[in-house]
Order: structure tokens, then sequence, then C-alpha cells
């Protein structure tokens, strides 16, 4: 079936079956693979895609349930304002090791960050619990998010008890 999919704001229209996951239209029929496979599960974040402004696990979303919803990738969320500060902020704080889930992190923190603009500690820990960092970055990426979202970095975060990995 043809599907007319308005990704980074343009129009595709794509011929493949409905049930397939979101995470292979963009990769395979797109071509574009800045969003990730990790674990196929929706569990890990690498695939963290927006439809509609929300962030989505695109590795369990069937492209047949996308609709006439706007999908923003990787690949477009630096030309949002609040992409661009979270790339940048994700360049100046060094934040990636192996870069593998850095796309859904982002994803995911923009997502947060357009609702919670000056989001807490907790705020940060909770929305970011469902992305997986392998190399365990978890407070280059907290320190990252704050930045961009114009607070101090560390700040609660190096707290005793807050130090614990996500």
């Amino acid at each position: 079936m043809t599907y007319r999919l308005h990704i980074n704001g343009q129009v595709h229209a794509i011929d493949v079956p409905g049930e397939m996951p979101l995470l292979w239209v963009l990769r395979d029929s797109l071509g574009l693979v800045g969003t990730k496979y990790g674990c196929g599960m929706a569990l890990c974040g690498a695939c963290t895609v927006h439809v509609d402004g929300v962030p989505q696990r695109s590795c369990r979303l069937p492209v047949s349930s996308v609709g006439d919803s706007e999908i923003t990738t990787i690949e477009h969320i630096g030309s949002t304002e609040i992409g661009a500060r979270l790339q940048k902020a994700w360049l100046d704080t060094d934040v990636m090791q192996c870069g593998y889930c850095q796309a859904g992190q982002i994803m995911s923190a923009a997502a947060m960050l357009a609702v919670t603009p000056k989001p807490s500690h907790a705020e940060i820990r909770a929305t970011m619990a469902g992305n997986i960092c392998r190399c365990a970055c978890y407070n280059r990426i907290e320190n990252a998010i704050r930045i961009a979202a114009g607070l101090e970095p560390g700040g609660e975060s190096h707290d005793k008890e807050h130090t614990d990995v996500v």
C-alpha cells in the first residue's frame, strides 16, 4: 500500500506493507539513517523520532498508524531552536563516546525541553530514563541538556545521592 508520510517538512509517497515499522521506512526506503536500530523492542530509545512533537519509538510503530502526523527525525531536529541548542551543547560537552544512542537521546531531550524549558534534575532523569547509553554517559547527557536549557551544568546531579546511573 502507498502511504503519504510527512517527514522533516516534506511529503514522501512510500509503497510498503502497513505493518512495516517506521524505523525501516526511514532507514531503508528513505535513506534517513540517523535514527538507529537498538533493541527492536521499543526499550532502549535509539530509534526515537517525534510524531507530532511527541517522542515515539519507531522500531515498533507500524507505518500504517502514522497517518497525516508530522514526523521529525534527527536529520531535521537541528533546524529547530531547541534541537540546535541541544546539538551545540552535546558537542561543547563532548557527550559522545560511541555515539550510537545519541540521536535517540537528543530526540527525547528536545521533546522534553519543548514542554519543560527549565527541567529539574528529577525531570531530566525521569524523561531520559527510557534511553539507554551503553557507554554510561548519563551525567554528560544531563549536563548537555542543562546547558541547552540555559541552566548551569552539574547542579543537583553532583549531589552524592544523585550520582547513580539511570
